[in-house]
Order: structure tokens, then sequence, then C-alpha cells
């Protein structure tokens, strides 16, 4: 299903809507999203919406993906920070692009599925995915020259921001439970600019930091 369905996706919805990454639009055209989605929603795994992976959570609208990976400029070298794993397809992406990808994701069996649809897709060579807090980020990990944030929060999570490099990029939707502005966070020579690529609507970040579960 790749072939025609991927190329579609990144013709109609990523480079028409002003996706410019060649790289980004390479990666998405190659890896199947298909195996990241259940199977069920195979046949919508190239549509222009997000799609239900399970345990209330999405996996994120391709070109939402494309536009945060876009932003993060990556070139091959960084050591990435991904919060919110959910199946594992954004990882994927991200692991193609940087050096190496550490992925958290808060529910066990979603944290599972990623560590299968990597593996099985043999796309976990340099990814590697934990079950924590994604609002604390991981500190023993630290400094990361990317964090991509795939949830919203109602503020940048203090913790995330300690553990960016400089120079570093974060991208992260901040608002409401459902409705966010897109901001990227950069520090260059200890100075911190954020601005608003876009709105946005992704599932609210839970966690210390973030949002509290109902």
């Amino acid at each position: 299903m790749t072939g025609a369905g991927a190329a579609e996706m990144v013709e109609k919805q990523l480079r028409a809507r002003g996706i410019r990454d060649e790289r980004v639009l390479r990666v998405m055209l190659t890896i199947p999203r298909e195996e990241f989605v259940q199977p069920q929603f195979q046949e919508n795994a190239y549509a222009d919406a997000p799609l239900p992976i399970g345990y209330g959570q999405t996996i994120t609208q391709p070109y939402m993906t494309a536009l945060m990976i876009q932003l993060l400029e990556l070139t091959g070298t960084e050591k990435v920070l991904e919060v919110g794993a959910g199946s594992g397809y954004h990882a994927a992406v991200l692991g193609v692009l940087s050096r190496n990808v550490i992925s958290v994701e808060r529910i066990p069996e979603l944290a599972a599925i990623a560590r299968e649809n990597l593996r099985r897709n043999r796309l976990d060579g340099n990814v590697t995915v934990i079950c924590a807090d994604g609002s604390d980020g991981v500190p023993d990990e630290r400094p990361f020259d990317a964090i991509s944030v795939a949830a919203g929060s109602p503020e940048i999570p203090p913790a995330l921001l300690a553990q960016l490099s400089d120079p570093g990029v974060l991208v992260i939707p901040v608002g409401g439970r459902f409705d966010q502005d897109l901001r990227v966070v950069q520090r260059k020579n200890g100075t911190i600019t954020t601005r608003t690529a876009s709105g946005c609507r992704f599932v609210p970040l839970v966690g210390r930091a973030g949002w509290q579960e109902n």
C-alpha cells in the first residue's frame, strides 16, 4: 500500500501545503504508515486526518507530523527526544532523519505496540521507546538537540526546556486540552525565543507538568 497512497499523501497533503524539507518528504514517502495503524483503519492510513490507535490516543495527521519534523530542521546528527510515542510512526520518521531517538510513552500497552511496530519494520536500530511520564522528559539522557512533543500541554514543561541543548529546538502544542498553538522554542547562545507555527489539535499531554488524568 505504501506506493500510491504514500505518493499521493506527499504530493497532495504535504508538498501542496508547504512542506519543503525534501528529506522529510522522502522518508514519509518510504515508511509504510499502514504498519502503524490498527488493521481496521489501514485503508485510511494515508488520509489527511488522525486515526485512533487505541487507549484513547491517535496517530497524528500526516501533515502535522511533517510540519513538526520540518520545524526541527534535522540534519542527521541530532539526539532527539520524542514525547508521545503512540504507535511509533513519528519516532520512525525521526529515527531515519537523526542520529538517535528516545521516545517516551506513558501508556504501557502503547509503548509495547510502538516497539513491536518499529522492530517489525526494522526501524528500531536507533530508536528506544520507554514507558514514563513524558512531561518529565528523560533527565538521564540530556541534553537533547531536538525535542518533539505529540500531545498538547497547558504550558511548556520546565523539565523539557531544561533538557534542551544549546543550540536546540523544541516543538510542542501549547494551549487547551484539545485546541493548541504549535510552538517552536529555540535555544541559541543562551537565549530562548518562542514563536507560533500554526494552530493544532492534539490529545492532552497527561503528566506532572501537563494535564491531570480525569
